[in-house]
């Protein structure tokens, strides 16, 4: 199995912890941890040349260039997450 499908199965796994969640900040916070997995397997694509630079999400101006850290928006809120590194 690839990474990227890992990864895809852990933001399933998230999204199906956010249905069951019994708050709107446990909602939230599900949510997060699915759209960053998501994120993250979009990105391992990339680095295993599933995806070409100028369908890879996030690579600036057919660069080809992958951005150091994929930009997170909150799904809910649409608004940048912070990401401690």
């Amino acid at each position: 199995m690839k990474q990227s499908e890992i990864f895809r199965e852990n933001a399933e796994n998230c999204a199906h912890l956010a249905e069951g969640a019994d708050s709107e900040p446990v909602f939230n916070r599900y949510k997060r941890m699915e759209a960053a997995w998501r994120a993250l397997a979009d990105e391992q694509d990339w680095l295993d040349g599933e995806v070409s630079p100028s369908r890879a999400p996030g690579v600036h101006a057919g660069n080809g260039h992958a951005p150091a850290g994929l930009a997170l928006l909150d799904s809910v809120h649409e608004r940048p997450v912070k990401v401690s590194r």
